[in-house]
């Protein structure tokens, strides 16, 4: 057993330091963006879909009516989805703050940013997406989309993070990962109740009346500081 920082450290290795004050640095980048603007609506989604799908052109309107009102749209900061929410937002004057990451495909930071800031790690990224929000927009998306749900879901579900709004937009695309979640009911994998985290819905104006009605927080203040999770409420 382990029984000190300074033993612990010479269990490490000269690549686990290296990685770790990578990883560190990553996440203190991304935060730090994070506390330079009022937290804002957070919006995923597919970075394959064209401009000219439907849903990219659902996401647009959402990011222009967003900004309409005042409030910040935060992508991943690349194309498809991403890209049609920004748009809206930056061409309304708004702003549209992206976190993009390094991959091998697809991912670039669109035109349409006010804001940029690239990733090396995934989880650095997620928590700074996650951080920087007030209300979660999920669009049609593949395995990161999926991931990135999943994981928001499952952190309200144990009350690791702050309650927030979370919407599905797309009711034909989502109606599958619905009937998912009945089979899940069915098997008592999850409680009934756990629905009641997110919204499935076509109409964007939902998404913008739940923000206004958290309405904007002051760049000082955000939503984590003095959140405690669940497991440490009774220590």
């Amino acid at each position: 057993m382990i029984k000190s920082q300074a033993e612990l450290l010479e269990k490490l290795s000269i690549a686990d330091l290296e990685r770790a004050n990578a990883y560190a640095k990553d996440l203190i980048h991304g935060l730090r963006t994070v506390r330079s603007f009022p937290q804002g609506v957070t919006i995923f989604g597919s970075a394959r879909l064209s401009q000219d799908s439907k849903y990219c052109k659902m996401a647009y309107k959402l990011g222009r009516l967003l900004a309409e009102n005042g409030h910040a749209v935060v992508t991943g900061g690349g194309p498809g989805i991403m890209e049609a929410a920004s748009h809206g937002a930056y061409e309304i004057g708004g702003r549209a703050i992206g976190f993009n990451i390094t991959l091998a495909h697809e991912q670039f930071p669109n035109p349409y940013l006010t804001d940029c800031l690239t990733f090396e790690y995934f989880f650095a990224r997620k928590v700074s997406l996650a951080m920087a929000s007030k209300v979660f927009v999920f669009f049609p998306g593949g395995f990161g989309t999926m991931d990135e749900l999943s994981e928001i879901l499952c952190l309200m579900q144990e009350k690791k993070m702050p309650t927030m709004p979370v919407f599905l937009v797309g009711e034909d695309y989502w109606k599958g990962f619905d009937k998912m979640i009945g089979k899940m009911i069915a098997l008592k994998l999850i409680s009934a109740k756990d629905t009641g985290i997110f919204k499935i819905t076509n109409d964007v104006n939902e998404v913008v009346k739940a923000a206004n009605k958290i309405g904007h927080p002051k760049v000082s203040e955000n939503f984590y500081d003095g959140f405690r999770e669940a497991s440490t409420i009774d220590k």
